[in-house]
């Protein structure tokens, strides 16, 4: 009997000797995972705006995803799932003493300083939001969307969602400001063509920027800003680009406009769009412009001015056919519509 008692002992102690072994070498797997800064093979995926993010339903298997190669692999799930699985014969005091003890040492492993922030998270942030901006539709360029979304995640996760929109809008702001010193230099010829590049080149990378940061755009600017990311960097280029030189602008697009096809009317179209998203009192500025891209922008056809809309109409058909335009074979009319 004293032998079996002995022989027991013995096994319990190796029992709790192999556990906090094992739980102890997870804990250096866990701090490996969660701070290594070593290069790991990340999805490319080529094509921009094609690929849809991932929601915030399953931002979880993306954040431990091991297909993915991200060094930013979650494994708590694991560990407390083991963790559970040692303790189900164990007493509930044990249990909850030993949850405790490493649902704390998680959290101190697995929090970010904001040291941690600036040496490693928004660096990788800050070059993938250069590429979105500057991106060519006709480059390749190799960005993990997922990786991004990690990145994000983590920040928001670790309570740095006020740093991450400060980085985020100061980086896009000073972009801004840089295009804006472009456009300043562009000559007159040339500037509807080269606004409308710089505003298309902007609004496609929103479309990529604006998914990516949804998780923050959800817990942070929705939540405590009441605002939305897509509207608060719509407002960026408003203040810092269009409207530094929509008074070059407009006239540019009236003398463009009386002269038809003296600019692509796709690009006339674009730029009249564009300023009327961004700031749709702009219209006032040239009624007669952006009613023609615009529809019912102007207030509704009254009667007693039925005179002055024929006689607008005939002006302008005197317009073109004095720039080259013909007004086609007249000789099918009706004679009535000779006299009048």
């Amino acid at each position: 009997m004293e032998d079996m008692e002995e022989e027991s002992s013995g096994l319990n102690d190796d029992h709790n000797h192999n556990y906090c072994e094992n739980s102890a070498s997870g804990q250096v797997h866990n701090l490996r995972t969660e701070l290594s800064n070593e290069p790991q093979t990340l999805p490319v995926f080529p094509v921009l705006g094609t690929r849809e993010v991932a929601t915030q339903e399953n931002h979880a298997n993306i954040c431990s995803s091991s297909s993915s190669g991200s060094k930013f692999v979650d494994s708590d799930s694991s560990s407390v799932n083991s963790d559970t699985s040692e303790t189900d014969s164990a007493s509930p005091a044990s249990i909850a003493g030993k949850l405790t003890l490493n649902s704390a040492s998680k959290f101190l492993m697995n929090a970010m300083t904001e040291e941690d922030y600036r040496t490693t998270y928004w660096p990788n942030l800050e070059k993938a939001i250069d590429h979105l901006l500057i991106q060519n539709p006709m480059d390749h360029i190799s960005i993990s969307y997922e990786q991004i979304y990690s990145y994000v995640y983590k920040c928001v996760c670790q309570q740095h969602s006020e740093l991450l929109y400060k980085d985020l809008m100061l980086k896009i702001t000073t972009h801004l400001q840089q295009v804006s010193s472009d456009l300043q230099i562009v000559p007159p010829g040339n500037f509807i063509e080269y606004f409308n590049i710089a505003l298309t080149q902007y609004t496609d990378a929103l479309q990529c920027i604006v998914p990516v940061f949804i998780y923050m755009n959800k817990f942070y600017i929705e939540t405590k800003l009441n605002r939305h990311l897509r509207e608060d960097l719509m407002k960026l280029f408003t203040d810092h680009v269009a409207e530094k030189h929509v008074n070059t602008l407009i006239p540019l697009l009236l003398e463009a406009h009386s002269m038809p096809f003296q600019v692509r009317p796709s690009t006339m179209a674009s730029v009249v769009k564009g300023l009327y998203t961004l700031r749709p009192d702009w219209a006032h500025l040239a009624p007669a412009l952006f009613s023609g891209f615009i529809p019912q922008i102007n207030p509704p056809t009254v009667e007693s001015q039925l005179s002055d809309y024929a006689a607008h109409d005939q002006k302008l058909q005197m317009e073109l056919s004095l720039n080259g335009f013909p007004r086609g074979d007249q000789s099918r009319k009706r004679a009535s519509e000779e006299s009048a």
